[in-house]
């Protein structure tokens, strides 16, 4: 059974975000690998116009990830992310906005609500 063309675009779009986490420190790593799931999952059976929307928006964060990725080798102490502008958080729901505030208030937390210990 072949896999539609879409299908593979979002899998290996999934793929490729997952694999960029790995350069993230683990507690950011954790944060992000479980809100891709999530996004995705809850985006299985979007209409064909916020699917555009959807796959873009993830396109241009793995875009920016992978840049910040490639410039933090090297260098210890990096920041990851992007600040949004006034014009990208008009267009956003109130769902998406209260979504981003809870990750916000989450990535900046000084104690996490996990801990990850990595094998040495």
């Amino acid at each position: 059974m072949a896999i539609s063309s879409h299908v593979f675009a979002v899998r290996s779009l999934y793929k490729r975000i997952l694999v960029l986490h790995r350069f993230l420190p683990l507690d950011l790593r954790a944060l992000g690998d479980q809100y891709v799931r999530d996004e995705f999952r809850r985006h299985r059976n979007a209409s064909d116009e916020e699917t555009k929307s959807f796959m873009a928006e993830w396109e241009n964060y793995r875009s920016t990830l992978q840049h910040q990725v490639l410039e933090s080798a090297g260098h210890s102490s990096v920041k990851f992310g992007a600040n949004l502008s006034k014009e990208q958080v008009r267009h956003f729901q109130d769902e998406q906005i209260g979504q981003l505030y809870e990750l916000m208030l989450e990535s900046t937390k000084p104690k996490r609500q996990f801990h990850i210990w990595e094998d040495k």
